[in-house]
């Protein structure tokens, strides 16, 4: 025998208010953001290439709540409220985040209830620091110097310093439109250090480019950038 269509209905009735109770949850909506610093100066990264790992204990949620950090070193997530824990993994960034006994990167906890800043602090390698551009025609030229962060057992050498220029704000070694290149071991005086390029006609035209000087260290898979400029050519 075949169902009314009113009965029908009404048998598909209950399951879909059960669906919509189960659905029917609020989105995250406590903001945790901040920057990763080295004595409150800007650490450069690439744009979304280091990675920063958030656990919620007990919520029953095993993996991680992936975020990662802009140019500018900052990072914000929407978060439940509640307790968590932060950590960069091994192996990750142009730093050394604060490791245990063991060597380890050592997890950060933080009670997350509204909206909060939590900066993050981390010794570079590396800094880029008085980074000048001067324009003469199409020729960009950048002066700086590289000042080493980290020493002793665990320092690194620098394998290449580079210049970046790119007509947005997205500059790396992956976005730009030229750059130029000194090899670590061509360095005379890291206190006193230039590079150069010839800015190519941009389509449509620009009167203006972004810069960002890179430095690659040996053994380190993320570079370390001086803070990102505009530059009027």
């Amino acid at each position: 025998m075949k169902l009314k269509p009113k009965y029908i209905l009404f048998c598909f009735l209950p399951f879909s208010l059960l669906s919509c109770k189960k659905d029917n949850y609020d989105a995250p909506s406590s903001t945790l953001k901040g920057r990763i610093l080295y004595n409150n100066e800007e650490i450069g990264l690439e744009y979304d290439r280091v990675p920063l790992e958030i656990y919620q204990p007990g919520f029953g949620k095993k993996g991680a709540i992936a975020a990662s950090f802009a140019q500018d070193g900052s990072y914000s997530t929407l978060l439940f409220d509640g307790n968590y824990k932060l950590i960069i993994p091994n192996g990750q960034g142009p730093f050394k985040w604060h490791q245990n006994t063991a060597g380890v990167n050592d997890t950060l906890s933080v009670a997350v209830n509204g909206n909060q800043t939590l900066d993050l602090q981390a010794i570079p390698y590396y800094l880029i620091r008085n980074t000048v551009y001067k324009v003469a025609g199409k020729e960009l030229t950048a002066t700086f110097r590289v000042d080493q962060i980290i020493t002793g057992n665990e320092a690194k050498n620098i394998e290449r310093i580079n210049l970046y220029v790119n007509k947005t704000q997205f500059v790396s070694g992956a976005d730009n439109i030229i750059s130029a290149v000194l090899p670590g071991g061509s360095m005379a005086d890291p206190a006193s250090l230039s590079l150069k390029v010839n800015v190519p006609a941009i389509v449509p035209a620009q009167n203006y480019v972004f810069a960002r000087i890179g430095v690659k260290i040996e053994g380190v898979e993320d570079m370390v950038f001086s803070p990102l400029q505009k530059i009027q050519l």
